[in-house]
């Protein structure tokens, strides 16, 4: 424990943390992952398939079929039509649940919690922290990326869904499976190499004064990346800009042509002055004239849409009766940079040096093995 190993008091996180792992294994390391949107239906299916309470040491019946479909109508939780008294039910396949389970067509490992959510019903992945990494390694990085940098990400994700399942602790879920969130599309991108990536660095976190780091990743920087308080508005020592050798690769480049109808819903004419008004100390947009008004650099890219405008450096000039924009990137710009993480592993840098180099000043710490 470094430093704080001489009978100094420990933050309350780090304790909660210890707490966890001390009592319980299988709590230390669950995760409660809500998988898609809130729907109206959910379709659960599964080998010998069983139900049980919501609880971790629920006792679990075996179920008449191996497919069940469930509604929310009228706030009752509805089972194949009819009404049950339960506002949650929890299913898994075989006496143990080690078998797969799908949830509206998406196959996953563990339990899947089926509840009233804000306001449908929610389908919740309830599995072990490593094989939820496994799920989101194969989501987030391509499996072809070399190993240092697989594992840089495992650590990272891992960090991450630490940090927020310390932030909604008690809640039904601690996360969502998009990309808001760590995208996570279970058993499908499961692969020996993003598995190895995960195993050989089990349990392992970067903490900031003991604490799981909100550990924030991306797909490419385009050369430089943001600090934190400019991309997300988190003032964070570790979230720094750094220099990152992904500006040199030509997927880190991109052009968009945008036609008035893209700018509707921001009031832009056809012929009308769009411009970047003001940078962060990257180059990033902050402001973006769009007309008569000055728009959040943040909300123009999300009404024009994330995978369109696929980061905030960009440059704009008219162009006939539209704009031409040319940027460099791909996402927030903040923590690591997942093509930065691969041009820096084929120089030979280790997952540790990677990560310190995104991360400034965190510490590596194995909380369970």
């Amino acid at each position: 424990m470094g430093p704080y190993a001489g009978g100094m008091a420990f933050p309350k996180v780090l304790v909660v943390v210890l707490a966890l792992v001390a009592s319980s294994s299988f709590a230390a390391e669950t995760m409660r992952i809500a998988v898609g949107p809130e729907s109206s239906r959910v379709v659960v299916e599964g080998g010998a398939l069983r139900v049980g309470a919501d609880a971790d040491d629920a006792v679990f019946e075996p179920f008449a079929s191996t497919k069940v479909t469930l509604w929310l109508v009228g706030g009752k939780l509805l089972v194949e039509g009819e009404a049950l008294g339960a506002m949650a039910l929890r299913f898994r396949s075989g006496e143990e649940g080690a078998g797969a389970i799908s949830v509206n067509g998406t196959r996953v490992k563990g339990d899947v919690v089926v509840l009233p959510g804000k306001s449908q019903l929610a389908a919740v992945n309830v599995l072990g922290l490593e094989d939820y990494l496994v799920g989101v390694i194969g989501s987030e990085m391509p499996k072809s990326f070399p190993p240092e940098a697989l594992k840089a990400q495992a650590i990272a994700a891992r960090t991450y869904a630490l940090n927020k399942k310390l932030e909604q602790y008690g809640k039904p879920y601690h996360l969502g499976s998009s990309v808001i969130s760590q995208v996570y599309k279970g058993l499908d991108v499961e692969d020996p190499l993003t598995r190895e990536a995960v195993e050989s660095t089990r349990g392992l976190v970067m903490t900031w004064q003991l604490q799981p780091i909100e550990a924030y990743f991306h797909s490419s920087c385009g050369g430089r990346t943001e600090a934190g308080f400019e991309a997300l508005g988190r003032d964070l020592p570790y979230l720094q800009a750094v220099d990152c050798p992904c500006g040199r690769l030509s997927t880190s480049h991109w052009t968009l042509n945008l036609k008035p109808a893209d700018l509707k819903s921001l009031g832009a004419a056809k012929g009308g002055a769009v411009k970047v008004q003001g940078r962060s100390p990257t180059g990033r947009a902050r402001r973006v004239e769009v007309g008569a008004r000055s728009v959040d650099a943040v909300t123009f890219r999300e009404r024009i849409g994330y995978m369109k405008l696929k980061s905030l450096a960009f440059e704009i000039q008219k162009s006939g009766d539209g704009w031409k924009v040319e940027g460099t990137g791909f996402g927030h710009g903040a923590g690591l940079c997942q093509w930065g993480a691969r041009v820096y592993a084929e120089k030979g840098w280790d997952y540790r040096k990677i990560l310190l180099h995104y991360y400034p000043g965190v510490e590596l710490q194995t909380l369970y093995e």
